[in-house]
């Protein structure tokens, strides 16, 4: 037994029209086709569908049931239809988007923002972690993008740089070092430091910046917040390289300064990652149209 779309798109049309022709002509389909393949319906099913009648036809019993489901098939394709459109025009969906601490603290607020201004009906998720963990949901298919500070760690992704982030040394206000000129690495090293934990993004920039030097760091502390290490600065602790992202308000309020390095500038890159091949959805392409534009508001000294 075998039904295929066509017979039961035919079906339907005749069904409501309440004859073969009538349905032909719903259906813009010649009547001899029509009575063709609603024969070949019946043969498929082994019942009578309709009794022709001298003016029009009426539905069998067999034929009543198949109606039933035909018009709640075309209730659902239509629904169907209407819910593909809607994703495609932003009006339902779902965007589950990483970004590690630094990005998904500093830079994405404003950028979520004024994606939600845009498109409301969309159901946002956002998951803050280091790296290393975002490139693990990427890779399980938890999340569709990721952005990240730290370069890429498996075959299967794929990476776009899509802004140019800067590190700096920071220490609280009063220290002996934002005091000089410029300061040569060697001696901040000297410091106790303040780092990010094991597969950081930015841990990993900065000790390969120092390795490019013959430097080394031995950290006096190791934490996963950049909040937690700016407060632990600004009590006097130790000192930190930290993105320039984070450190808007304290520089402000002059709880924390800026050593100026005689010998080390970090740039580093920040990576838009997906799975190699994978197609974008029109929501992720919504929301990075979204990002670019609001990069130099967020990134403004």
């Amino acid at each position: 037994m075998s039904m295929n779309r066509n017979h039961l798109a035919l079906f339907h049309a005749v069904a409501q029209a309440g004859s073969i022709s009538r349905g032909a002509v719903s259906a813009r389909v010649s009547q001899p086709a029509v009575s063709k393949q609603i024969a070949e319906l019946e043969d498929a099913l082994g019942v009578r569908l309709l009794e022709r009648l001298p003016r029009g036809c009426r539905l069998t019993e067999a034929g009543q049931i198949l109606a039933d489901y035909a018009h709640r098939w075309r209730s659902l394709e239509t629904d169907a239809v209407r819910a593909i459109e809607e994703y495609r025009g932003l009006k339902r969906g779902r965007l589950a988007i990483g970004a590690s601490l630094t990005i998904g603290g500093y830079l994405l607020p404003p950028v979520i923002a004024e994606f939600h201004r845009h498109h409301p009906e969309i159901e946002l998720h956002l998951e803050i972690a280091n790296t290393h963990r975002i490139q693990r949901t990427l890779l399980d298919g938890s999340v569709e993008a990721g952005l990240t500070e730290g370069p890429l760690e498996s075959e299967e992704l794929e990476s776009t740089v899509f802004f140019q982030d800067e590190l700096v040394a920071i220490a609280p206000a009063g220290h002996p070092l934002l005091k000089q000129g410029r300061v040569p690495v060697r001696e901040l090293c000297r410091e106790p430091f303040i780092m990010r934990e094991e597969g950081s993004g930015t841990r990993a920039v900065v000790e390969k910046a120092l390795r490019r030097k013959g430097l080394k760091l031995k950290p006096l502390l190791a934490l996963a917040s950049p909040e937690a290490i700016k407060n632990m600065v600004a009590t006097g602790l130790g000192i930190a390289i930290i993105s320039r992202l984070v450190i808007g308000l304290e520089l402000q309020t002059g709880s924390l300064g800026i050593i100026p390095l005689k010998d080390l500038t970090i740039q580093r890159p920040l990576h838009l990652q997906r799975i190699r091949g994978r197609s974008q959805s029109p929501a992720l392409g919504q929301f990075l149209a979204v990002l670019a534009k609001q990069k130099p508001a967020a990134m403004a000294k």
